[in-house]
């Protein structure tokens, strides 16, 4: 039985009159139009003469039938699931019966309708689409495609599934058979609607897929850039997901994408080059371009300069711009990264966090869309990063070329070029780089703003190199050259040269120290010239130079500079105001830096910390208890407010005792260690050891109720939380000492369990390492039963620790425990002659312990067996112990 509507015309006459008034730009007759579409809305079958008039009613313009379907496709998103059936049957047959209509709405329709769910309860939507694909009618079949692609699009898992009977065992091969149509829009269409399929490598796309490649590369010389695009769409899928069936055709394939990178439509070039990016990253990459360098490297070196476009974009002729105020979508929004507790590694500073990735190549991040110069330039990027040294011999030779030319637009991107490179190639630059830094510095004097700022951003990338060499030589010049940008007249210049300036820190740490009052005059004097964005970025500048020369900003000349304007902009910001984010990040820095000297600032800035986690918390609960009346909170705010505690805790050390003594924060600590975002733990554990540190006695009376919850957080599915938990768990041992007893229980099992993984990362496996030692140190009964199970990945992880005092804490916890239970250190025992053999100068006591173990040790196995034990050693692990130990 068909369900057969008619319109009447009572009925159609208001929806038409609405559909006209809905044109007119009058607010009033806008008002109306509403109130009338929420009435009309009360019939079931008001959406009924919306279909009609879009299918059917040829008489109207083509506006009202627009309106009509637009109006009908909000209805769809809005109510669907509660259109009666009879309603839903006669649309989608309406829609189906029009798919040739030359209007988009039609299509858009079914999809929506098919989004929502449907695809299961209108089982014949795929065979008819499919079907109507062999329609003479050209723009039935094209409106077939159109529907299909987007479904495929939105659905492609559920198409894959049981769910409909696997329809892609049908819809498959009917799209490869479209490959070959006459026209270029049709072919594309079938192309799209396969590619959905690569990646989640769709069985029935895998069982037809050398039809797919052969299909692909007879399109290979299409005139159509839609369908060249595609194939180039494909190619890389496929590089990724089957390149086993690319092998015997890469060479030809590797010339075609030469070719299509070169395309002169920008969107083929742009898919074609992201082929080079994917293929770095295939084992095969050395093997299969090797041969073809000294064609890829031009190219990619030719797509790296701005196309005209670019510079109508960028503005690249306007020289200054600096008192024009920002607008505010300008501004990407900013994300805090919680502190995690790290420790000192042998050979160089603390390190990262590997679980963190930053990506920094983000050299002219306001055309933040991809485009082929940035696709171009990370595809060099990666691929100096595969071939290294053996690139230059393809590259030098045009980068002179480059780096000269009288024309801006060229020799921007052969500085472009070089920092590319950097990472991967720096072996093999070194020889030039004597010559190519003072360019390079030349080229910051720039008249052309847009050369000025990627030489601050090339220079970064070779800051390693610069900070290497005598002061004199490169760093002092450089230093001088960024500052001057940084108050450079361009905002893009001073972005660049603040983020430049912040990695020419982090590198040269102490370095920096002899210039700090010449550093300091130039950021603050920018306080005053600044726009929005780049205060934020200002901020950062300020932090990272805070934590590369530490105490030694803690003069009265220094903090006299920078700590007034930096209050100036903290009494100024709101407490809504997400700038806050950057300026607690910097002032954390400089708190940790400044010690004793950030005393006299130090009330106001913790006490509003401690007021935006108590609104946070508060607002949180008003949200969980009335969603509909509250909004959620950012608790951006309180994961900031925490890590400023934690910087002023670690900075001012027992001067916190008074702030923590006339606030709550003991009892909000509670609280935020118990939230839901992963985040807000991390910090709160960050902070409650640094306060253990700091001011002990505020926390003990806590202990009894934190420490389930420090229990309960060693789970290292959220390694962050974990690794903050587990130190802070380290800390508070050292101040309770036996009292620790009741706890072991609680954490112990957790503690043996993480060090035993597979693949925990390094830093969490040094945390944890260093909390079993240190409460091994305060219980040594409770702790040595169980010596056997982490003795060995306790060594191995700790034998890169630099010697400091938690590693000194821990290693007397071992020992300890060794003499509480010498058997269970004894087949691993070689792994702890490798860990003692780890410290430079342990401190006297510890020594003794060292040596009293190892001579206890091979007393008792006699020295006859020492002798082949010893044998094992590997020869630098024998010359230290015998020097030092005399074993």
């Amino acid at each position: 039985f068909e369900y057969s509507w008619q319109p009447d015309e009572q009925g159609l006459q208001p929806v038409l009159q609405l559909l006209k008034d809905s044109q007119s730009p009058d607010t009033a007759t806008q008002r109306a139009v509403q109130e009338k579409l929420e009435q009309l809305n009360q019939y079931p079958d008001f959406n009924n003469y919306l279909i009609f008039v879009l299918t059917s009613l040829k008489s109207e313009d083509e506006p009202t039938r627009s309106l009509s379907g637009l109006i009908l496709k909000n209805n769809v998103k809005a109510h669907y699931q509660n259109f009666p059936p009879a309603v839903a049957d006669f649309i989608k047959r309406e829609c189906l019966n029009n798919i040739g209509d030359p209007s988009p709405l039609i299509r858009i329709l079914i999809t929506t309708i098919a989004s929502k769910g449907e695809l299961q309860t209108w089982p014949e939507l795929l065979p008819q689409l499919c079907n109507l694909l062999n329609s003479e009618d050209y723009n039935t079949c094209e409106g077939s495609f159109g529907a299909l692609q987007k479904i495929c699009e939105d659905s492609s898992e559920l198409l894959d599934s049981d769910a409909l009977n696997r329809p892609l065992n049908i819809m498959i091969p009917k799209f490869l058979q479209f490959f070959k149509h006459c026209s270029p829009k049709i072919r594309s269409h079938a192309i799209a609607c396969v590619n959905q399929f690569i990646i989640g490598r769709a069985q029935a796309l895998m069982d037809n897929i050398d039809t797919f490649i052969e299909s692909l590369f007879a399109l290979a010389g299409d005139e159509d850039c839609e369908v060249r695009k595609n194939v180039c769409r494909a190619l890389v899928m496929l590089l990724e997901v089957r390149i086993d069936r690319l092998i015997p055709h890469m060479h030809s394939i590797i010339q075609y994408m030469l070719q299509r990178t070169q395309d002169a439509d920008e969107n083929v070039a742009l898919e074609a080059c992201e082929f080079w990016l994917t293929l770095a990253e295939q084992p095969i990459c050395k093997e299969a371009l090797s041969g073809h360098l000294v064609q890829l490297i031009p190219i990619l070196v030719n797509g790296m300069k701005y196309s005209e476009i670019d510079i109508i974009l960028l503005k690249g002729d306007v020289e200054e711009d600096d008192n024009v105020p920002d607008s505010e979508q300008d501004i990407k929004p900013r994300f805090h990264k919680s502190r995690t507790v790290t420790l000192q590694h042998e050979g160089g500073e603390g390190e990262e966090g590997e679980d963190i990735d930053e990506d920094e190549d983000d050299d002219d991040d306001t055309l933040s869309d991809w485009n082929l110069r940035k696709c171009s330039a990370a595809a060099l990027d990666v691929l100096a990063n595969v071939f290294r040294d053996d690139l230059l011999p393809h590259l030098l030779p045009l980068l002179k070329g480059l780096l000269f030319h009288p024309d801006w637009v060229i020799k921007e991107s052969g500085i472009l070029v070089l920092g590319a490179i950097a990472e991967g190639c720096m072996q093999g630059m070194v020889p030039y780089l004597p010559e190519l830094i003072p360019h390079l510095i030349q080229c910051l004097c720039d008249k052309k703003a847009l050369v000025r700022s990627i030489a601050c951003w090339t220079l970064s990338r070779y800051a390693h190199w610069v900070v290497s060499q005598p002061p004199d030589a490169h760093l002092k010049p450089l230093m001088t050259e960024l500052l001057k940008r940084i108050l450079d007249g361009n905002k893009r210049v001073q972005e660049a040269a603040c983020s430049a300036f912040a990695t020419l820190e982090e590198e040269a740490c102490t370095e920096l120290v002899p210039y700090l009052s010449f550093i300091l005059d130039t950021l603050v004097f920018t306080f005053g010239k600044y726009q929005h964005k780049n205060l934020l970025i200002l901020y950062d500048a300020i932090g990272a130079l805070a934590d590369s020369v530490g105490h030694h900003l803690n003069q009265l000349e220094y903090i006299q500079k920078l700590m007034p304007p930096l209050i100036q902009k903290w009494n100024e910001l709101k407490d809504e105001d997400k700038d806050l984010f950057p300026l607690l990040e910097c002032l954390s820095s400089v708190a940790t830096a400044l010690q004793s000297g950030f005393l006299p600032y130090c009330e106001p800035v913790y006490q509003r910390c401690v007021t935006l986690v108590q609104k946070t918390l508060a607002q949180a609960m008003m949200y969980s208890q009335q969603p509909d009346q509250y909004e959620a909170p950012d608790k951006d705010f309180m994961i900031v407010a925490l890590d400023l505690l934690s910087g002023l805790a670690e900075g001012l050390g027992g001067h916190v005792d008074q702030l923590v003594a006339r606030s709550n924060i003991m009892t909000l600590l509670f609280q935020c260690m118990q939230d839901t975002m992963p985040e807000v733990r991390q910090s709160s554990f960050a902070l409650l050891g640094d306060l253990t540190k700091a001011c002990f006695p505020h926390v003990k009376p806590c202990i009894a109720e934190f420490m389930p919850i420090l229990g309960t957080n060693l789970n290292p599915e959220f390694i962050s939380v974990c690794n903050n938990a587990t130190w802070a768990i380290g800390e508070i041992c050292m101040q309770m000492g036996v009292e620790m007893q009741p706890y072991v229980a609680l954490v112990l099992p957790h503690l043996v369990e993480i060090i035993n993984r597979p693949n925990t990362p390094k830093t969490l496996l040094e945390n944890t390492a260093i909390t079993i030692g240190r409460l091994g140190y305060v219980c040594p009964q409770e702790v040595a039963p169980m010596l056997q199970q982490f003795i060995r990945p306790w060594c191995t992880s700790l034998r890169n620790i630099r010697d400091n005092e938690e590693k000194d804490s821990a290693f007397r916890g071992i020992c300890v425990m060794i003499g509480v239970n010498p058997g269970g250190v004894v087949q691993d025992f070689i792994f702890f002659c490798d860990a003692v053999a780890s410290w430079v100068s342990p401190k006297d006591d510890l020594r003794d312990m060292f040596y009293k173990i190892l001579h206890g040790f091979k007393d008792q196995v006699g020295e006859e067996n020492w002798q082949q034990f010893s044998e094992q050693f590997p020869p630098i692990l024998k010359e230290r112990l015998s020097a030092c130990y005399g074993v």
